[in-house]
């Protein structure tokens, strides 16, 4: 018997950010950059507006995905998430979020098969929804804020310049090749290979 094509994916790929064109190259929004990233090396733009994100389907390292940049903004992420994750019956274990880390310097990436937010606002909401934090996600070092006094918000919606702006550069490309790892060989050997 032959399995018809009913549209169905097998993974979530989630990359977080801020709509907007004020919002775009900020630290915040490198996980759109990693999706836009991933989307260009299959030749389809993420512009399918379907569960409160912009989305596409596309065959990944033989695997079928919905890739998707929530357009709910950043805190309120994990409802674009579960709805899709109801819609196609994704587990948790195959919705791979990828964000931006102020813990992490610039252009660190860190893959974890689980964990809590870290602080971080989508993934914070994403575990809220999902009510797990069972999914695996890679973040994307931003580095932290230059000075104890700054204020977060206004450090992760700034934009990237300088030497910072070349390394994240580097590291959209280095994330997207893990989340094509992490398809076609699984989690441990991404984490083995991208794990800086």
């Amino acid at each position: 018997m032959f399995l018809s094509n009913d549209g169905g994916v097998r993974w979530l790929l989630v990359g977080l950010g801020n709509p907007g064109e004020q919002y775009e190259d900020t630290r915040h929004n490198v996980g759109f950059q990693v999706m836009d990233e991933v989307a260009g090396r299959q030749n389809k733009p993420i512009q399918r507006l379907k569960f409160q994100a912009l989305t596409n389907t596309m065959t990944i390292s033989g695997e079928k995905a919905l890739v998707m940049k929530p357009i709910t903004y950043m805190n309120l992420s994990g409802q674009a998430v579960r709805q899709a994750a109801d819609f196609y019956k994704v587990p948790p274990e195959r919705i791979l979020v990828v964000s931006d880390d102020t813990a992490l310097p610039v252009g660190r990436l860190r893959i974890r098969p689980k964990g809590s937010a870290g602080g971080h606002n989508g993934l914070k909401n994403i575990i809220q929804h999902l009510g797990t934090d069972q999914f695996p996600r890679l973040r994307v070092g931003v580095g932290e804020k230059p000075h104890p006094d700054w204020d977060l918000a206004d450090w992760v919606l700034g934009k990237f310049t300088g030497e910072d702006r070349t390394a994240i550069g580097a590291a959209v490309k280095r994330a997207a090749d893990a989340v094509e790892c992490i398809l076609a060989e699984g989690l441990e050997r991404g984490m083995g290979r991208f794990n800086g």
